[in-house]
């Protein structure tokens, strides 16, 4: 394995440590995304951001432009360019609050749900890689996932996410020792790792002390309980 060790305080000192290594790979499945979006995209008239929209207004009816571009993470000029165009092909349309006339809603229009249906099925490629992984890994994937993003979330690199372990209803490791510790109290049911969710429609965020709480219970993992 000399031939592959950096000589410390060489050029390449840091380039093959496992935080570096997961970064590149990481990035190097961001490229693969990026990739097929422009390539389904392509045949659809969409660009990969005016994909992202589509596919967020599909599980977030009603979104406002500010809350869209802060969700996706772009500038809300780039957001609005995207939904203009959107509009100009009848897949959007801005809507009237009902419940306040000065905001305006974003939502799909038929053509828009059919063409964020297919838009979804973009990522089919890594779903299928993912699939592949076993019951342990997905749940490991997903356990280190949620540490990455609320990890950013907290730097401000990123929006936040409606995630189970910043949601109210979450309840971590209620029943330690079972292949489904966890507790959703809004469905009043029981699950495990593998069934966490990045982005949950339902979601609804936790008091900042609780949800400290339950992090702490949940990245401690059964031992702890």
């Amino acid at each position: 394995m000399s031939e592959l060790s950096s000589t410390p305080g060489s050029d390449t000192a840091g380039l093959f440590t496992p935080a570096s290594q997961i970064t590149v790979g990481l990035g190097k499945i961001s490229l693969a995304l990026r990739s097929q979006a422009w390539q389904q995209g392509w045949a659809q008239d969409l660009t990969p951001t005016q994909g992202q929209v589509l596919s967020h207004l599909l599980a977030h009816p009603g979104e406002r432009l500010g809350a869209l571009a802060q969700a996706l993470g772009i500038r809300p000029s780039t957001a609005s360019e995207a939904v203009t165009a959107l509009e100009h092909k009848a897949l959007v349309e801005k809507d009237t609050c009902p419940t306040d006339g000065r905001r305006l809603e974003l939502q799909l229009t038929a053509a828009g749900r059919a063409a964020a249906e297919k838009v979804s099925h973009w990522p089919g490629f890594l779903v299928a890689v993912v699939e592949g992984l076993s019951s342990a890994e997905q749940g490991l994937l997903l356990r280190v996932l949620q540490r990455m993003i609320r990890e950013l979330q907290l730097r401000g690199e990123i929006a936040v996410a409606q995630m189970c372990t910043t949601c109210r209803y979450f309840q971590p490791y209620c029943y330690p020792g079972s292949s489904e510790p966890h507790y959703c109290a809004l469905v009043e049911a029981a699950f495990g790792d593998r069934q966490l969710r990045i982005d949950c429609p339902d979601h609804q965020a936790a008091d900042p002390a609780e949800a400290d709480q339950a992090w702490r219970r949940f990245s401690a993992g059964p031992a702890a309980t």
